[in-house]
């Protein structure tokens, strides 16, 4: 059986069809992708004041100090500086990392009433701003930049919301403190942060939220200090020094936050502090 001859015409130009359509399947797209989220827009409710019925996490604290490590950072220029209560209370002297074997000496003043703690120098570094009124929301970044197991690190997280920090032995107290589940850390860190207490809460325009003071590796959080506890540390201190709700600081995202860490440490904004007991 044959099939009739079909015209020159006819196959050229069945050719040139499928060529055309070939080339029109493979044209290039350079569509733009959707724009990232907004990190400084609000991600969930506003987080309330501190409830009796919020839920309560236990530390149990030694008797006695030993020598530790942690982190402060700068908030006036003067030499005024926040940290973690723990991380300095009970040293016969405390002092800030600025070199290599090199420490400046600090005057400790710690609130019995909080888990923060404010160091004094003769002079200071460049401040963070403070952003301790701005309302909080749930699921909004935190940034946490200092030195994990007495390394240069840093740590993001997001919040979760409120709970009762209940401290039980020397100092015994309790306190409303934020939670912050944890979403990041420094590349190669691995275990505990031990070392990041008294280092800064950073919000996404670069201002301290709170002080982180403790972690909880097994559920994965971070915990920090409620922003009136700061402020009522400050005022037991003499010192009032929150800033304008404009002020801002470096903006922070998931992708730059380890290059501003890095940063805050070589200013000497975020710094070691070294507590001896001897």
């Amino acid at each position: 059986m044959h099939f009739p001859r079909l015209p020159d015409w006819l196959v050229y130009s069945a050719v040139v069809l499928a060529l055309l359509f070939a080339a029109l399947g493979r044209g290039e797209r350079a569509d733009a992708p959707p724009p990232p989220p907004d990190v400084a827009a609000p991600l969930g409710e506003a987080i309330g004041p501190a409830s009796p019925f919020d839920p309560s996490v236990v530390v149990d604290v030694p008797s006695e100090n030993g020598p530790a490590t942690g982190t402060a950072f700068s908030i006036a220029e003067s030499g005024v500086w926040l940290t973690a209560r723990h991380v300095v209370e009970g040293c016969a002297r405390a002092a800030l990392v600025v070199g290599d074997g090199v420490g400046v000496a600090t005057t400790v003043r710690v609130d019995p009433r909080g888990e923060a703690a404010v160091l004094l120098t003769e002079g200071g570094a460049d401040p963070l701003p403070l952003a301790l009124d701005e309302p909080l929301r749930r699921g909004q970044r935190a940034y946490h930049p200092g030195f994990p197991q007495g390394e240069p690190g840093e740590a993001t997280s997001r919040l979760l919301g409120r709970e009762t920090l209940v401290v039980r032995g020397r100092g015994a107290r309790s306190e409303p403190v934020l939670v912050w589940a944890e979403t990041g850390r420094t590349e190669g860190l691995e275990g505990t942060l031990g070392g990041l207490s008294g280092a800064p809460a950073l919000d996404a325009q670069g201002r301290v939220v709170g002080v982180t003071i403790a972690e909880s590796p097994r559920r994965g959080r971070i915990y920090t200090t409620a922003p009136e506890v700061v402020t009522a540390t400050l005022a037991s201190s003499g010192r009032r020094l929150a800033a304008p709700a404009a002020a801002t600081g470096e903006p922070m995202t998931p992708q730059n936050y380890f290059y501003v860490a890095d940063d805050l440490r070589r200013q000497l904004r975020v710094a070691q502090v070294v507590c001896l007991t001897a």
